[in-house]
């Protein structure tokens, strides 16, 4: 995809899920993966992923550059939270834009946020991510992790030029590592990437997602 195809967009949404049932599985067993605590929500479920998206990401880690280890923020989102993340989001655009009609708010929320029905992280298929030094202390890739767009003021789009030099080096040892594993980057934020998904599909070209959103109590 040449162009940034939002979440909102109906090409998305029109993909079809033949759900494989594979299971959600929790990162930090075995310890291979740094996991940061920051987005640990009520039901501990950030942890959790589908199996073979975890597998990708170890294969990805595998893959970078001595002394840098991928740092693990959020993966698997239930359908009510991340509901309540859009929803929220949502309503601070429509009070910041009174113009706006709601299928512009609901366009612009889902640079941030993806819409419930057809989100990555209630698939358990996306995470969000960045790297790590050896010592396991943050890199700096030019913005904050889920800094918005307004906030950030466009730099957390993956492809941002108003960023540095380094941070700019060191997105590109994060992309060229998951791409290699397999995973997709949602282009409007640098930290989320994705497999087995709506939008990975649409992006690879794939007939169909093999992950659909699913409660973690099934896996």
């Amino acid at each position: 995809m040449s162009e940034i195809v939002l979440m909102s967009d109906p090409t998305v949404a029109a993909v079809p899920v033949v759900e494989c049932g594979e299971p959600l599985v929790d990162v930090r067993v075995g310890g291979a993966l740094l996991v940061d605590a920051r987005k640990q929500d009520a039901a501990d479920a950030f942890a959790y992923l589908r199996e073979g998206v975890l597998e990708r990401l170890l294969k990805a880690q595998a893959l970078l550059p001595e002394g840098l280890r991928l740092l693990f923020v959020e993966g698997y989102r239930p359908p009510s939270l991340q509901r309540e993340y859009f929803e929220g989001y949502a309503g601070r655009l429509r009070a910041g834009h009174a113009e706006w009609s709601e299928e512009q708010v609901h366009s612009a929320a889902s640079r941030y946020v993806s819409p419930p029905e057809i989100a990555p992280h209630s698939a358990g298929a996306a995470v969000d991510l960045t790297l790590a030094d050896a010592h396991g202390h943050e890199l700096d890739l030019g913005t904050r992790m889920n800094a918005d767009p307004e906030e950030s003021d466009g730099a957390c789009y993956t492809g941002a030029p108003n960023i540095s030099d380094q941070a700019r080096a060191h997105r590109t040892l994060l992309g060229a590592a998951l791409t290699a594993a397999g995973l997709v980057n949602y282009p409007t934020e640098w930290w989320h990437w994705s497999f087995g998904d709506r939008y990975w599909a649409l992006s690879t070209h794939a007939d169909a997602a093999c992950y659909g959103p699913t409660e973690i109590h099934e896996g």
